[in-house]
């Protein structure tokens, strides 16, 4: 039975392909697809060509044909988010904006150890009811893959318990959840002993139960002045590298210091890089470490962005996040955050797109999605736009009419909410 499908014609097709992983991009590189349409076999990509010869060329195949201008993009990947954690730090945000340092607001009760304490409290299904709901409203935004961290647990039990719920919620909704374990996010108030005990215990007891229940292959650690230093984290790293674990890190946010650790450790990516100095922007550059650009928690802290147009002019693999978390980045809307980074830091069209698909799939080291070509996953969103520009003009306000995820109608704006796994 022929389970072909002929999706189009889009006024415009931007297959992403083509292009440099690494280094400036111009949007004279796009290609740009007039009247196309995407033949999909099951979750892949069969081909992609002109509509009509697409019609032509192929018989007993089901049609989808649009009316209408639309403009067809590869589905978002966003490479660092916290979706999956209890409670809300609210209070933290207005005291923050009336003027309160980080040390008040953490004598306050606010901070990391306050959803670490809310995230503790919640059940299981709270976490997986929650998990979903935020990543489905991700997927209504074009995100198809979304990576989500634990490090609200840290103990254990607590870190299993994000886990299991981000494992659970994979498995019950369209877009992919690529699991990353946290537990390094800072040393937990009520853990009784040394940095070097905590990451000892966790490598130890915690990364076999990782590898044995397949709850993740990604290991991060937040290498800063209030978390974790470089030299603390290294040993807890060399374990991660010795059991085939991926490495990320959290680096450059307040201090320099985890770009350097990232580089060492040959990781996938480095994240945030706020304060990255032109020292850690060349030897980024030089390495095939991805930096990850976070402008949510720009937004969210006031502060710096990440300088993505030295680290792309020094020849830096730039990938964009929407770091969502209840603390510093609680917005959590990708397209709006790419568009702003790209109006304060002067990046093309094509850098920002390819900073939210095929770069930022490097990041989380997938190579079957990111771009929309023969043999890829059929991950791709329409918009109700003749022009691929009005996306980043409207910097987040036009928003997807229709999202495709692994060869399924998962979202139309007009007909349906998002689907569960396996699409409508």
């Amino acid at each position: 039975m022929n389970n072909l499908k002929l999706i189009g014609p889009f006024k415009q097709l931007l297959p992403m392909s083509g292009l440099p992983l690494k280094g400036a991009l111009a949007d004279e590189q796009l290609i740009v697809l007039e009247n196309a349409g995407i033949i999909i076999d099951g979750e892949h990509i069969t081909q992609i060509g002109n509509f009509n010869d697409l019609k032509l060329k192929f018989e007993d195949i089901e049609i989808h044909e649009l009316k209408g201008d639309h403009t067809c993009v590869p589905g978002f990947v966003d490479a660092h988010t916290h979706i999956c954690f209890g409670g809300t730090r609210a209070n933290d945000y207005a005291m923050r904006n009336a003027g309160k340092t980080y040390l008040e607001i953490a004598k306050a009760g606010g901070g990391i150890w306050d959803t670490v304490t809310q995230t503790r409290k919640a059940t299981k299904s709270a976490l997986v009811k929650n998990t979903k709901k935020r990543a489905n409203r991700h997927l209504k935004n074009g995100v198809t893959t979304l990576e989500v961290k634990s490090g609200y647990g840290l103990s254990i039990a607590e870190e299993l318990k994000m886990l299991y719920a981000i494992q659970e919620a994979n498995e019950a909704i369209p877009t992919d959840l690529i699991a990353t374990c946290l537990a390094a996010h800072m040393l937990p108030k009520d853990f009784e002993g040394s940095a070097a005990s905590y990451l000892e215990n966790i490598s130890t007891s915690l990364f076999p139960i990782l590898k044995s229940e397949k709850l993740t292959n990604r290991i991060d650690a937040f290498i800063e002045e209030s978390a974790f230093s470089a030299s603390q984290i290294t040993p807890y790293f060399e374990k991660a590298r010795e059991m085939g674990f991926d490495i990320t890190v959290h680096a450059d946010q307040f201090s320099t210091s985890g770009s350097t650790v990232a580089v060492d450790f040959k990781a996938i990516s480095a994240d945030h890089l706020e304060v990255s100095t032109e020292k850690e922007i060349e030897a980024l550059a030089k390495s095939d470490v991805i930096a990850t650009a976070l402008p949510g928690a720009s937004i969210g802290l006031g502060c710096a962005f990440t300088p993505a147009r030295r680290l792309l002019d020094a020849g830096g693999a730039l990938a964009i996040a929407s770091d969502h978390n209840p603390g510093s980045a609680p917005m959590g809307d990708l397209l709006t955050q790419a568009a702003i980074l790209g109006a304060f830091e002067k990046l093309s069209n094509a850098e920002v797109l390819a900073g939210i698909t095929f770069r930022a799939a490097a990041a989380l080291n997938l190579k079957d999605r990111g771009t929309l070509e023969t043999g890829m996953l059929a991950d791709f969103s329409l918009f109700h736009t003749g022009n691929y520009q009005e996306i980043l003009y409207n910097q987040g306000n036009l928003k997807p009419c229709v999202v495709f995820k692994r060869g399924s109608l998962v979202f139309d704006k007009h007909n349906s909410p998002p689907a569960s796994k396996g699409g409508v």
